[in-house]
Order: structure tokens, then sequence, then C-alpha cells
């Protein structure tokens, strides 16, 4: 799945981490100790969580739209993709999902 993308032409980048032979060690440190869904309830904005129906992370973005309240907000599981489809892949991206979200909160 991240093979298609960074090891392929379609993502691939020479100076990428993902791309190239390993990982940063240091990279994600940052956020160990960081309760980044914490306050996660007090979201008063309105979010749209987008999500490949295959993608490894799925269970992220399901877990995370939990605990969000309120009615302005939407979780959508694209068919069929994973994670690196909804980068470039404009034939499933949903985009006119997109604009009704944008359209109704963005007033």
């Amino acid at each position: 799945m991240s093979y298609d993308y960074y090891k392929t032409e379609r993502g691939y980048h020479p100076r990428s981490i993902n791309s190239g032979l390993g990982w940063n060690k240091t990279s994600n440190l940052a956020f160990l100790n960081a309760p980044i869904l914490a306050y996660a309830d007090e979201i008063r904005s309105a979010v749209l969580v987008i999500h490949g129906e295959k993608a490894h992370s799925r269970y992220m973005g399901e877990e995370a739209f939990k605990k969000l309240k309120g009615d302005n907000k939407q979780l959508l599981i694209v068919p069929g993709a994973v994670h690196t489809d909804l980068y470039d892949r404009t034939d499933i991206i949903p985009f006119d999902k997109l604009e009704d979200f944008f359209r109704e909160y963005l007033k």
C-alpha cells in the first residue's frame, strides 16, 4: 500500500524519508507524550473525517470521530480506498462530498 505510493513514480521523491531507505528515529518523539485527542470533545468547529475503507489507519479516524461532539461532524469512509489513495486518486476522492460539507459549514 505505502510501497505503491512512495516507492513508485506515483509518489517517489529522493529526499523523502518515506521514499528512502528508512525512517527518521526522532521524527515522532514530540507525539509520544502528547494527548492529542484529550480535548477532541471541546471542538466546536465543523469536522469532516475522511478515511479509506481499507486504510491501515482507518481505526484512528474512527476513534477520533467517536470523541467529537455536536451535529456538525461527519465521518466519510471511501469504499475500497487505502490511505495513500486519498493523496492523488482523483477518480475516487469524493470531491462532491467535500464540496457539500464546505458549502454547509463555511458560510
